[in-house]
């Protein structure tokens, strides 16, 4: 075999090494954009009109702070909450309940294809089965202790969970003025109401260990809210919070459904039926990880181009699983809507109209970093590609 054969490219390590750099920016950047225009919201008061953008882990208020001297504004408006009360009057569901599992399972995802591309541009298969073996192994842990142990949902990242309790109309945590939380001064409320009653109330020993950090104040906001929730429902039917990742998945989700159409004998069913594809898709992801841990020995192998390809298609996917969640909206809407309306495709991309509404949708910052990964995976591809046949003669 000659010199040429033998030759790397580093274009191969450089181009994959910036693929991984850019998955990690695209994980905390908007995606796309919705945002919905009307007469009665003017763009002196809102000149994006009333816009949400989207990101891997949760959807985000895309309203920003008016400051003229006419308008005085102390915070932002929540515009999530704002579209999801536009939407509810013709029936749809709040957009908290769209991408439920997608959401709870990016950070998983996105450290997936981290490790399919170290192991892409890894060259000796050896090295590459050991590093893949250790980097999945390290994410059936991390996912593991997220989805099914106690207090799993420390580990995940804060903005899944801000999302989370955003989209309850819940405060975020205390402001850097305020002394406590919303949630903090319930949970204190509710030690106090107890002590009343004769209960003797256990302090809080995280408490004792420093003030706590915004994620625990925003799992706080949610377990508060789940244990005022289980005070009003039959003693039989009451939950222990337990803060486990499937809890919250499928609590949240419930709540979601019923936050303007409290119709148990509907919502139950879909709960039942998201709870069980997030088990699904737990178990899945382990098998794609044994899957491709296997296909990585052989270099050249159809699995082993998938570590490359799938990444790759990144884009592809995120707009298939968008235009599949846009079309459940507009095609299950719930009969206790104000306004019936017959079931339609809401705009992809593009401009639209839905009554007195123009919506528009296009994509954003992180969607164009993500063609850029696509055409930077498909270079390394190809030099690989052609690194190969030059190794095999």
């Amino acid at each position: 075999m000659n010199a040429a054969a033998n030759k790397k490219s580093p274009l191969v390590y450089l181009l994959t090494l910036g693929a991984i750099a850019l998955l990690a920016v695209i994980y905390y950047t908007s995606i796309w954009w919705v945002s919905l225009t009307a007469p009665n919201y003017p763009p002196e008061s809102f000149p994006d009109g009333v816009r949400i953008e989207f990101h891997m882990n949760g959807v985000f208020n895309g309203c920003k702070k008016v400051e003229k001297k006419e308008i005085e504004e102390s915070e932002a408006l929540d515009c999530v909450h704002e579209m999801d009360t536009i939407n509810h009057y013709v029936g749809m569901y709040p957009i908290a309940a769209g991408g439920v599992i997608e959401r709870a399972f990016s950070p998983f995802l996105v450290s997936m294809l981290g490790v399919m591309l170290i192991g892409f541009m890894l060259p000796d298969s050896r090295l590459r089965t050991l590093v893949m073996a250790a980097g999945f192994g390290v994410i059936v842990v991390w996912m593991t202790l997220y989805f099914y142990t106690d207090n799993g949902l420390r580990y995940e990242n804060e903005g899944y969970v801000s999302a989370l309790v955003t989209a309850l109309d819940q405060g975020s945590g205390d402001e850097p003025d305020e002394e406590v939380s919303p949630g903090e001064a319930l949970i204190e409320q509710l030690q106090k109401s107890l002590a009343k009653s004769g209960v003797q109330v256990q302090e809080d020993k995280a408490a004792e260990s420093g003030p706590k950090t915004e994620k625990e104040r925003l799992i706080d906001n949610l377990r508060v809210t789940f244990e005022k929730e289980q005070e009003n429902l039959p003693p039989a039917e009451r939950k222990v919070w337990n803060g486990s990742g499937a809890q919250v998945l499928a609590w949240h989700y419930g709540k979601s459904l019923g936050r303007y159409f409290n119709n148990p004998a509907e919502i139950k069913p879909m709960v039942a039926r998201m709870s069980a594809a997030a088990h699904v898709v737990y178990w899945g992801l382990i098998a794609a990880m044994l899957l491709l841990l296997w296909g990585a020995r052989k270099t050249g192998s159809l699995l082993y181009w998938l570590l490359v390809v799938v990444p790759m298609a990144l884009p592809v996917f995120f707009v298939i699983d968008y235009s599949a969640w846009l079309w459940w909206y507009g095609h299950r809407l719930n009969s206790m809507g104000a306004f019936t309306v017959k079931p339609f495709m809401p705009t992809v991309f593009g401009d639209g109209k839905v009554a007195q509404f123009a919506t528009h949708s296009y994509p954003d910052l992180g969607f164009g970093l993500m063609l850029v990964l696509a055409v930077m995976l498909a270079l390394a591809a190809l030099l690989k590609r052609k690194e190969l046949r030059m190794q095999r003669g």
